[in-house]
């Protein structure tokens, strides 16, 4: 059985944190997540395509059931850009119960770069996502936009609450 446990480090300095790791620490091989979404941004007229973190300033180190995370406990800690690791430095726990599901719904089941659902809306005017991150968070989802093929989802992480937006595209009429 895999333990996950979640770092919080400097938010926009994810991936800069991750291979500062890396190299500082070639022996370590453990799995490390950043997920990331995909939403394309108007500016100006433009569309352009970006990629931003689904959980900002987070990121997420895999276990084998024979490690323990007083191995690598002072590795991560004295990389540039650590702040603490969750619920606390001096209580480290790894993700449980619904903070793993949603933690494992991204780094599992879609990936490292979450891209665009694909819905329709039913005759009731309600999402019905058919494939893609959407997928599973359906009670989750708090408002959509469909002008801009966004639907914001209320995620839970250990004692905060945040929403994000995720990207998705209609298949078929729109009511």
């Amino acid at each position: 059985m895999m333990s996950y446990y979640a770092l919080q480090v400097k938010t926009r300095g994810e991936d800069k944190y991750i291979k500062l790791f890396r190299a500082l620490h070639p022996e370590i091989t453990l799995e490390i997540y950043f997920p990331q979404r995909k939403l394309d941004i108007r500016r100006k007229g433009a569309t352009i395509p970006s990629e931003t973190p689904i959980f900002p300033g987070y990121i997420f180190i895999e276990l084998g059931e024979d490690d323990t995370i007083i191995n690598y406990h002072w590795a991560f800690r004295k990389t540039e850009g650590f702040y603490r690791f969750l619920r606390s430095n001096q209580n480290i726990t790894p993700l449980a119960d619904k903070d793993l599901e949603v933690v494992l719904h991204f780094i599992k089941k879609v990936g490292p770069v979450a891209g665009k659902s694909k819905v329709y809306f039913d005759e009731n005017s309600r999402i019905v996502v058919i494939e893609g991150p959407l997928m599973g968070l359906e009670g989750k989802i708090i408002k959509v936009d469909k002008r801009k093929g966004r639907a914001k989802i209320k995620l839970d992480l250990y004692d905060d609450s945040f929403s994000i937006d995720l990207a998705f595209e209609v298949i078929g009429a729109v009511s």
